[in-house]
């Protein structure tokens, strides 16, 4: 990975909330990356703030230089926990937050299994008979992810039409259970935006429920 621009505070934390598991990873991108996942399920609200303080120690609040949280789509109350406190944690600190998608975290996760001719076109299940779907591609210049298809609510049968009508070779992956563990995915495309210049305030962050 490359290494952040020049600053005091060198590391990032990521917060994944959208599904029953709570993940956290840290990094500076360097010489230090660690990821750790809790299975709280409707405890989350009563933990979160315990395993982050946890989590960070050594380092201080001062030593992060931006922050990244997984939007959605997943558990509505979840996805809202962890936005919420993202948020506060990206005011009080007044550095940069970063709202990545939940299907972008899985997509990224597969990188290194999936070659850049094919698209990863990523499902989790949502309700009335809809899926929450997003189609995702390896860049083959940087590596990078790039969204084709961003992330919708979509009628089943609609979403299989869609997948039958892509021009190119698709990798279909179903969104697991336990979305946490891709805490560190949701870090490095954080730092992918970081590094081109954005620093998003965390007035515009909002979860994502499928609208």
């Amino acid at each position: 990975m490359i290494n952040l621009q020049k600053c005091d505070a060198s590391y990032a934390l990521a917060l994944h909330t959208s599904s029953a598991q709570l993940g956290l990873s840290l990094s500076n991108f360097a010489d230090e990356n660690r990821t750790q996942t809790w299975d709280l399920n409707r405890e989350l609200s009563t933990y979160l703030h315990q395993y982050l303080v946890e989590f960070i120690k050594p380092l201080t609040w001062k030593d992060l230089a931006f922050l990244a949280v997984a939007k959605g789509p997943g558990s509505f109350t979840s996805s809202r926990i962890g936005v919420v406190t993202a948020r506060t944690l990206a005011q009080q600190l007044e550095i940069p937050l970063f709202a990545i998608s939940s299907l972008a975290a899985i997509a990224c996760s597969q990188r290194d299994r999936i070659t850049s001719d094919k698209k990863i076109a990523v499902q989790m299940e949502a309700t009335r008979g809809q899926i929450y779907a997003g189609i995702y591609q390896i860049s083959a210049q940087n590596s990078q992810l790039i969204a084709c298809l961003p992330d919708s609510a979509i009628a089943t049968e609609a979403w299989q039409q869609h997948l039958e009508q892509l021009a190119t070779p698709y990798e279909l992956i179903t969104a697991p259970t336990h979305l946490g563990v891709t805490a560190n995915s949701l870090l490095e495309l954080a730092q992918q935006e970081w590094q081109a210049g954005k620093r998003p305030n965390w007035v515009d962050v909002l979860p994502f429920y499928g609208n």
